[in-house]
């Protein structure tokens, strides 16, 4: 895969504007592909991913693959994820790869040359990471996105129950406890990409680091100074609407991304359906 000709915050800037902000899901769960009349296998996986690339290529702003359905086939699921990204590309659509990388150290390196080096067969667009080994952690990662200009969707405030406890926290620095008015977890990891993305910021206007903030949460950090795309899955079968992605956007700073995955793949198998309703769900949140 040759990397990007702009970096990933401009790329997806310009594709938001062209067809609308919308990343959709390729979510092959077992389910799912019984549903469309498949079978939980390899064939199946791969009749999935077809159909979807076929009706999303070039029709939308951003892809999202879910990584773990295709890692379940091992080395050979993995190979239907690489045609997929290569064909995504050809097609002119951006993708990010829902993997939720994070470690530490050379481990670190390691995710960032596999999903993020123009030379790997995983190389996407941009990657889903978890900060919550510390968001500095990922220092391999930014750099190797910055190096490439390729972006992270870094997690942030996520919509399941378990995530309130850790992500709403106020944290203690130096064995000393914080003030209630001081940030919470998720607000740090909102500031600490805001540092980063002003490089870009002052030469573009938007910044590659993004976040990830669920459209159901009712108390979301502040965004407006990210100046960097937010990922916000939960729309449509989660319950989410237009109204909360406005909501949690604000006003500017921000390029909000509305994730749709099972209230679009729920149109399928037909490559005619699922395109006719994405573009439906294009109309709605056209930038």
């Amino acid at each position: 895969m040759c990397g990007p000709t702009k970096p990933f915050g401009v790329a997806l800037q310009e594709a938001c504007a062209q067809t609308g902000r919308l990343c959709v899901g390729i979510d092959p769960h077992a389910a799912l592909l019984r549903q469309w009349g498949l079978d939980w296998n390899l064939a199946g996986l791969t009749e999935f991913t077809r159909i979807c690339v076929e009706a999303f290529g070039g029709q939308v702003a951003l892809v999202k693959p879910q990584v773990a359905f295709f890692e379940c086939f091992g080395s050979k699921g993995f190979a239907v994820l690489e045609k997929a990204l290569v064909d995504l590309r050809e097609a002119g659509t951006l993708v990010v790869s829902d993997a939720k990388r994070g470690d530490i150290g050379s481990t670190n390196q390691g995710y960032a040359d596999a999903w993020l080096r123009d030379n790997s067969p995983l190389a996407s667009d941009a990657l889903t990471v978890s900060p919550y080994l510390g968001v500095e952690s990922l220092a391999p990662l930014y750099s190797a996105a910055r190096e490439t200009g390729r972006g992270l969707f870094v997690l942030a405030r996520t919509s399941n129950p378990e995530g309130a406890s850790l992500q709403d926290a106020y944290p203690t620095h130096s064995g000393k406890a914080q003030l209630h008015a001081s940030p919470s977890v998720a607000q740090e990891i909102v500031d600490y990409l805001s540092e980063l993305n002003n490089r870009e910021k002052a030469q573009y206007g938007i910044g590659s680091f993004g976040v990830v903030v669920g459209a159901t949460v009712p108390h979301p950090p502040i965004l407006e100074n990210l100046c960097g795309p937010v990922l916000l899955p939960g729309v449509g079968a989660q319950g989410a609407t237009k109204e909360d992605v406005d909501r949690i956007i604000g006003h500017g700073g921000t390029l909000g991304v509305p994730n749709i995955s099972r209230a679009l793949l729920e149109c399928g198998p037909s490559v005619e359906d699922l395109a006719a309703r994405l573009s439906q769900l294009n109309a709605e949140y056209f930038a």
